[in-house]
Formats: C-alpha cells, sequence, structure tokens
C-alpha cells in the first residue's frame, strides 16, 4: 500500500484506550500517547484482562498481578496514570453483550473523545507477510467499536443509568492501531524512546518471550514499525491508525 496516510486529528483532549492484554498497547501506540500526553492530553488505559496465560512459565495466579505491575510501570513512562482492569478470562475472551456493557461503562465513566483499540480483523501486516491475528484481539477490538455507539444510547445497557453511568455520546473518532489498513497517523519522532522504554516495562514478559537481548529487542521492534510508514507519512517515523469517524 502507497497511499498517503492523514494526520490524526489534534483538536481531542481526552482519550481511552481499550485493549485486550498488557502489553498490546506498548508494542500498538505508546509513542503517539506519549506525544499526546507531553501536550497536555489526558489518555487512560482499559485492560480487558490481567494478560494471566501469557507466560508458559508462570502460573496464571502468579503471572496476572506481575504483568498487571509491568503494565502500570509501562503506562507511566508516556504520562498515563490511570489504567483500570476488567476481569475476562485472558486467551478466551468472548465477543458478547457482557463485553460491550462493560466497555460502554468505562466509555461512559472516561466520557473521551477519541477511543483508542488494537487490531479487530483477523489478520496482522508486516511487509509482505500476513499473520493470524488472536481471538482476544478481535473481540476486543469489534466490541470497543460496538461500545462506541453503545455508550451513547440509553435505552442500551439501561441498567448503566441506575448506577449513575450516564449516556455518553461524545466519541468522534474511534482509532484501531496496528491496522493492516491504516488510514492515518500519528507522528513518532518525539515519543519512540520513550514507547520503547514503555514496552521495556514488561520485562519479565519479553524474556520468556525471546533470547534476544530486552532492549534491542523492543528497539528493533518499535523502530522497524515506525519506519515502515515514514514512506506514507512525508518520510517522518509514524504510528498508524485505522480512524473511523462517528
Amino acid at each position: 500500500m502507497t497511499d498517503q496516510l492523514q494526520p490524526m486529528p489534534d483538536d481531542w483532549q481526552r482519550a481511552l484506550a481499550v485493549v485486550a492484554h498488557p502489553d498490546d498497547l506498548e508494542y500498538g501506540c505508546a509513542a503517539a500517547v506519549a506525544d499526546w500526553t507531553d501536550g497536555g492530553r489526558d489518555v487512560a488505559y482499559l485492560l480487558v484482562t490481567r494478560g494471566e496465560a501469557g507466560m508458559d512459565t508462570l502460573d496464571p495466579a502468579t503471572c496476572g498481578p506481575l504483568r498487571e505491575q509491568e503494565q502500570r510501570d509501562g503506562a507511566a513512562v508516556v504520562g498515563v496514570s490511570t489504567v483500570d482492569f476488567l476481569d475476562h478470562k485472558d486467551g478466551v475472551i468472548e465477543y458478547g453483550v457482557a463485553l460491550r456493557r462493560d466497555i460502554a461503562a468505562a466509555i461512559r465513566r472516561h466520557r473521551p473523545e477519541l477511543l483508542i483499540t488494537l487490531n479487530h480483523h483477523d489478520t496482522w501486516r508486516s511487509g509482505d507477510d500476513r499473520y493470524w491475528n488472536t481471538p482476544d484481539h478481535v473481540a476486543v477490538g469489534r466490541a470497543t467499536l460496538d461500545a462506541a455507539a453503545d455508550a451513547g444510547n440509553r435505552w442500551i445497557f439501561p441498567e448503566l443509568v441506575e448506577q449513575g453511568l450516564k449516556p455518553w455520546g461524545g466519541i468522534r473518532w474511534v482509532a484501531v492501531a496496528g491496522s493492516p489498513e491504516p488510514t492515518h497517523a500519528a507522528d513518532a519522532s518525539a515519543g519512540l524512546e520513550r514507547s520503547v522504554r514503555s514496552l521495556l516495562a514488561h520485562r519479565t514478559y519479553i524474556e520468556a518471550l525471546t533470547d534476544e537481548d530486552p532492549e534491542t529487542y523492543c528497539r528493533t521492534f518499535l523502530t522497524g514499525n515506525a519506519q515502515a510508514l515514514a514512506p506514507r507519512f512525508g518520510g517522518r517515523p509514524a504510528v498508524g491508525f485505522e480512524l473511523f469517524t462517528r
């Protein structure tokens, strides 16, 4: 694909990022988040699981709290202090009403203008290669897209109103990081170094994932992704998003 990517909108103040696992945002768009928070914008994270099934060498009861703390540490590096977790089970997240309700509730609490999630498509693309996506990413991405509408409709999940969560129809865009069909991009130049440190905060997970030096692994992965989009974004390293207008 050679179409030029449009700049991400910048006339917003609050964003909520909803993903399945700890590290999804660090692999996906932390460089953009760093730049946004540096500019005074408020970004909050919602993790649908605690990533407890992510490491074969650790049982879930030990792995979950460890990965939760690594996520909080990684978020702090890019200026995010609000990190909430749901209790859906890692690896077996089910798309459905329960998931939509939980995400809609978070949207009503945080009242974002920009909603961010991770690739909801069946596949990932890297160069000419395609890779099958995981069910968790697909379920959370699609539920987030649907919950953007659910959050603004008082007749969907009326129990949330009874809990004091009034409808929020103020989402203007939903941005999908890691999409194989990006339409927009954020300049990664200023935030790239902090995104490396943010992903490196997931050191225990990365050390279980690869024998490569963790910092080298993080830097190579994130720099490579950012530079791959540069020809479509004026030569600047970039974080790509598929942007849906609400």
